[in-house]
């Protein structure tokens, strides 16, 4: 690829996912030329159910996307929390007082469904969208950035974003880094409601099953047409560091002597594939010169507290926002933002918000897999929590820090030591 001939961007944007997508989005808002550029062929997402909490529906909203994204996903009614052993029921959370909490709801919807509604806003909105780009060095230049790309070619800007995933090549320039091996192994399938009705499910909830080392998850998607489900468990391969790891059959194994409603959905998963979890140590350095991660790049997290594809967009708006603080008026020598501001602004406030996450996740990992007392000491915790008790969601989904000062406080630990069963 060989853009020289083409007008410069202000902006380069490195990897067309849901965090590409969503920071393009965003400043093209500001008025900036933005190129996207995206290595597979064309664009598109694999996977399944994403669960969207309001400190992300709140920027769909601010987008102006919110209403098609719910058309395609589902608004589901509770979150509940149950004993993947026994089924027996330990907290749940009330989604529709959480929007009257919030100010916005918590949504559930197919992964390609949102990355479509994000790729159309671009596309409405004069993003360049360009494909078959893998991009092999990143490399900073007086006033800008450029980029090298498989095959020859190269491309630059005032800025380069680097939306580039778990394994990104940007993340190289800041720290000599790999990720980290949960040792954690997720199966999914998105199937017809119609296979699972009989199953005893719940038709309009986000049911998680907690177990000793192992959780399943499940929830419906497209307007209650599909039903998403996703098996979790550690693998014992992976502990003996063996290299064919999280394969069917330790899923199953993983998976005795669970509930009925978890071995009724157990078969109906995705065989062929899994995905083995991984995330990165914190990175509290995001930005050098003007090159800056974004997403996963910056921030892969376990899955446990659903919030990696809503951090990805966060980290858009957030960029955005501090660009707008920055912007004067175009002139012939660029886009008349000062970067060195805004990019600072960015990196004041999303890493710590972003390192708080990650390491959330790991510990509610730890939370959900607990075995013997342990687990028993975990569940009387969670029987004990009022349905109306924000004390644990307040920090992670109210309104998104601009600004350090913003970042609400932590939420109380509860040791589970204190607990007498």
């Amino acid at each position: 690829m060989n853009t020289t001939d083409t007008q410069r961007p202000d902006v380069l944007v490195i990897g067309g996912g849901i965090g590409g997508l969503s920071v393009a989005l965003a400043l093209i808002r500001q008025g900036l030329r933005v190129r996207l550029c995206e290595q597979a062929p064309a664009f598109g997402e694999v996977g399944a159910g994403l669960q969207i909490a309001p400190n992300c529906t709140r920027i769909l909203h601010a987008y102006g996307l919110l209403d098609e994204a719910v058309q395609l996903g589902v608004l589901p009614e509770y979150m509940i929390m149950k004993d993947a052993l026994n089924a027996a029921e330990l907290t749940r959370v009330d989604l529709k007082d959480m929007e009257r909490r919030y100010g916005f709801p918590y949504m559930v919807i197919h992964r390609s469904d949102l990355h479509g509604v994000l790729l159309r806003g671009c596309e409405r909105a004069g993003v360049e969208l360009v494909t078959g780009a893998r991009c092999a060095a990143y490399e900073n230049i007086e006033g800008g950035a450029r980029v090298t790309f498989d095959g020859g070619g190269s491309d630059e800007a005032e800025i380069v974003i680097a939306a580039d995933g778990l394994r990104s090549v940007a993340r190289k320039l800041i720290v000599d880094d790999e990720p980290v091996n949960s040792a954690y192994v997720a199966y999914r399938g998105a199937i017809p409601f119609e296979r699972v009705r009989a199953n005893d499910v719940h038709e309009k909830d986000v049911v998680l099953y907690v177990g000793p080392r192992c959780h399943f998850v499940q929830y419906p998607l497209r307007d209650g047409q599909m039903f998403n489900q996703v098996a979790v468990f550690q693998s014992p391969k992976a502990l003996a560091g063996e290299d064919d790891w999280g394969t069917p059959d330790e899923l199953d194994c993983a998976f005795e002597g669970t509930c009925h409603q978890v071995q009724k959905g157990l078969p109906l998963m995705w065989r062929d594939r899994w995905w083995r979890m991984f995330d990165r140590e914190p990175l509290m350095k995001w930005v050098t010169g003007r090159i800056a991660l974004l997403g996963d790049a910056a921030h892969p997290p376990l899955q446990y507290m659903a919030q990696g594809a809503v951090m990805a967009i966060e980290d858009g708006w957030v960029l955005g926002e501090h660009v707008s603080a920055q912007h004067a008026k175009r002139s012939e020598k660029g886009s008349g933002v000062d970067w060195e501001k805004a990019l600072a602004a960015y990196e004041a406030v999303r890493p710590e918000h972003c390192r708080r996450v990650v390491l959330t996740a790991r510990s509610w990992g730890e939370l959900w897999h607990h075995v013997a007392v342990e687990r028993e000491q975990r569940n009387a915790v969670m029987r004990a929590r009022d349905t109306y008790d924000y004390s644990f969601m307040d920090w992670i989904y109210g309104a998104t820090a601009l600004t350090p000062d913003q970042e609400p406080e932590m939420y109380p630990s509860i040791p589970l030591d204190s607990v007498e069963i």
